[in-house]
C-alpha cells in the first residue's frame, strides 16, 4: 500500500483545513491520527504514515489551525484547544472515521490528551511523544504566556526567516545538530513555508501558556496509553513520568538517543514502537512495554 498518501481539504465553519490521508480505505488496522507540534504540519509524518501503510495501517495527519496549508483564521476563538479538537472529531466524521489512535507530538500531544478527556468515545488509544500537561505553577504559566506573547509580537514584526532561525537555536534542539544535513534541510525547508501570522496566532492561543494544565485530570483518562520521551530530554522525561503516574493504563518509554523529537531523530525505532503498540492495542493483548528502545 505504500505510495497511497494523498493531499485532502475539509471546510469546517469557514476553516480550510489540510491533511495528509493514507491508506484509510484499505487497512485492515487503524487508524492514526497525527498531530504535529508546533511549526510544524502534516507533512512531518509522512515518512510514518508510509511505514504504517505497509502494514496494513491507516493514518490522517492534520495541518493544524496557523500551520501548514490549513487557514489562519484572525478569530481567537478557533486556536483554543476546546474549538481545535472539536474540529478534529468532525474531520474524522467527514472521513468516515468513528474513532482513531491519536498520535500527539508536543503542542499535538496536549491536543490529544485534551481528546481523551473531552471526546474519550473518539479515541481508542493514545500515542503521547514529548508531552506535557501543562504548566502547573500560576506565576509559571504567566511567565510562559508572557513569553509566547512577546515571540508572537515577534514572530509577525520580524518574519519567518528569523523565526526559523531563532527556533532552531533553542537548546531542546540542540541534540538534531547531529542529523544529517539533508533531513535538517528539509525540516528548514517545511519550517520556511510557514506564514508568519498563523503561527503568531496558533502561538497565542496554543501555547503551553495559554492552554489549562490538564495534571488534575489525568486520573480521568482512560484509553491505553502509550507515553514516549526522549533518553536526551530531560524536563520531557520529567513530564513523562507525571503522565505515566497519573493515567492508570499507561506505559512509559524512553527512547535511547532521541532529544524532544522522537520521529525526527530515531525514525526506526519510533517506526517500530508505534507498530508494535499498535499491533498491542488492536489484540487488546498488551505486553509490558521495555523501559527503553
Amino acid at each position: 500500500m505504500r505510495g497511497c498518501t494523498s493531499r485532502r481539504r475539509i471546510e469546517l465553519r469557514g476553516l480550510s483545513y489540510s491533511l495528509l490521508v493514507s491508506a484509510l480505505g484499505a487497512a485492515s488496522r487503524g487508524p492514526v491520527l497525527f498531530l504535529h507540534g508546533f511549526a510544524g504540519g502534516a507533512d512531518d509524518w509522512s515518512g510514518v504514515m508510509e511505514r504504517l501503510a505497509s502494514e496494513g495501517c491507516g493514518s490522517i495527519a492534520v495541518d493544524l489551525p496557523g500551520h501548514g496549508s490549513t487557514g489562519a483564521p484572525e478569530d481567537a476563538d478557533r486556536y483554543t484547544a476546546v474549538s481545535v479538537v472539536r474540529d478534529l472529531t468532525e474531520i474524522l466524521d467527514a472521513l468516515g472515521v468513528p474513532s482513531a489512535h491519536w498520535l500527539g507530538y508536543s503542542m499535538g500531544a496536549r491536543l490529544a490528551l485534551r481528546a481523551a478527556l473531552d471526546v474519550p468515545d473518539r479515541v481508542r488509544s493514545l500515542i503521547l511523544e514529548s508531552a506535557s500537561t501543562g504548566i502547573v505553577d500560576a506565576d509559571a504559566r504567566r511567565d510562559r504566556v508572557e513569553r509566547d506573547l512577546a515571540l508572537a509580537r515577534d514572530i509577525e514584526g520580524l518574519g519567518i526567516e528569523w523565526f526559523v532561525a531563532h527556533w532552531e537555536a533553542q537548546p531542546i534542539f540542540r541534540t538534531q545538530h547531529a542529523l544529517g544535513v539533508d533531513v535538517l534541510d528539509a525540516q528548514r525547508a517545511r519550517r520556511l513555508r510557514q506564514r508568519p501570522e498563523g503561527l503568531a496566532r496558533a502561538l497565542r492561543g496554543l501555547g503551553q501558556g495559554a492552554e489549562q494544565d490538564l495534571t488534575s485530570r489525568l486520573a480521568s483518562v482512560r484509553v491505553p496509553t502509550l507515553i514516549l520521551a526522549g533518553e536526551l530530554d530531560p524536563p520531557y522525561l520529567a513530564h513523562a513520568e507525571r503522565l505515566a503516574s497519573g493515567i492508570s493504563d499507561s506505559e512509559r518509554l524512553v527512547i535511547d538517543g532521541a532529544g524532544h523529537n522522537i520521529h525526527l531523530e530515531r525514525p526506526e525505532p519510533f517506526g517500530r514502537t508505534l507498530a508494535a503498540r499498535l499491533a498491542r492495542v488492536e489484540s487488546a493483548r498488551f505486553v509490558p512495554a521495555r523501559t527503553h528502545a
